[in-house]
């Protein structure tokens, strides 16, 4: 019996080290399997929802700044007042949740655990979320001194980057 299983394991270790996938497919998992193009949807219709308003009527950027970084949301359209607003409720709620380690709404939006999240939680106290009201809308300054800190906060920060599709750039 233990020879069966140590040569069962030697076969499943050679074939996956030669590119082979091991694992016989299962229909029922084939329909949960996202193409990128559907992740992005996903993110952008969760995120609507999360943030009250439209991301075809918002412009995003995240940057990454030697002490941290800045989340900074605006309408396009230059009277948009009320979008302005739901940015503003949006990006002033976010402060203060990130404040207290509260990372519900990264997690909805992108359906898991934003990288440097965890890290952002347990060093809460070593980073502060400032929020700005901006003439269209608003920032949230993330600042922390803890190195540690600052290497999450810019893992969590290129990961928006790339999930919403920003084009900002992913080195300060």
């Amino acid at each position: 019996m233990m020879h069966s299983l140590i040569l069962m394991a030697s076969v499943l270790v050679s074939s996956c080290a030669h590119g082979q996938n091991p694992v016989v497919s299962c229909r029922m998992q084939d329909q949960y399997q996202v193409s990128p193009d559907q992740h992005s949807a996903g993110v952008d219709n969760r995120g609507d929802h999360a943030m009250g308003f439209s991301h075809e009527t918002t412009v995003h950027h995240f940057i990454l700044l030697l002490d941290g970084g800045t989340i900074c949301v605006e309408t396009r359209g230059e009277r948009d007042e009320a979008t302005r607003d739901q940015i503003r409720t949006h990006l002033a709620h976010i402060a203060g949740m990130f404040s207290s380690g509260d990372f519900d709404i990264p997690m909805f939006i992108h359906d898991r655990v934003p990288p440097g999240v965890p890290v952002m939680k347990a060093k809460r106290g070593a980073i502060s979320y400032t929020y700005q009201e901006s003439a269209r809308g608003g920032q949230v300054h993330i600042r922390t001194s803890d190195l540690e800190a600052l290497n999450a906060i810019h893992e969590f920060l290129t990961f928006q980057i790339l999930d919403h599709r920003t084009g900002d750039p992913v080195k300060q």
